[in-house]
């Protein structure tokens, strides 16, 4: 199984938005960043089988915008797991529910992608691993995704995405 973490794009400012923290989308500027992260992303990670998303408005748009640029005929299924105040470990009997030769992609938020990408790698949360927005990493299991047992392919910024995108 291979698994990318995708931190949702850049999104109205907390305090510039009135409504719920769930609602809060991206900004237009975010969206056209995001479009082409995920254009670099088709790059490096072709083959994607399944997309995850947290709930969250922009997570959830993140998703869309992955889904409709690298032409993924699956839909998008909501995980409450990727949501920021949940336990990163509650993704792991999530994850294994899928074949084993899935390719997933999981749009989240920080701090819970970087505690999720530390659990999968080391085996522990490790200070310091934060993805930007709209920026990712591919990690890869033998078969399951096993605690500790996972191999880090590529951690990549958003700048560094879009940059593909244009090579």
């Amino acid at each position: 199984m291979r698994c990318i973490l995708f931190r949702h794009g850049i999104a109205v400012d907390r305090e510039e938005w009135r409504g719920h923290e769930c609602d809060r989308p991206l900004t237009n500027g975010g969206y056209k960043k995001t479009c082409q992260a995920v254009e670099g992303l088709a790059v490096v990670s072709p083959g994607i089988t399944h997309i995850l998303s947290s709930p969250f408005v922009r997570a959830l748009e993140t998703a869309q915008i992955i889904k409709d640029v690298l032409g993924l005929k699956e839909k998008v299924q909501t995980c409450q797991a990727l949501v920021y105040d949940h336990a990163p470990l509650q993704m792991f009997p999530i994850l294994t529910k899928f074949p084993d030769e899935s390719y997933l992609i999981c749009v989240g938020h920080e701090p819970h992608l970087g505690q999720l990408a530390g659990l999968m790698i080391a085996g522990k949360c490790l200070p310091g691993l934060s993805l930007k927005k709209a920026g990712a990493c591919a990690i890869q299991f033998q078969v399951r995704p096993i605690i500790g047992a996972g191999l880090l392919e590529w951690w990549l910024k958003p700048g560094q995405l879009r940059r593909l995108s244009r090579s």
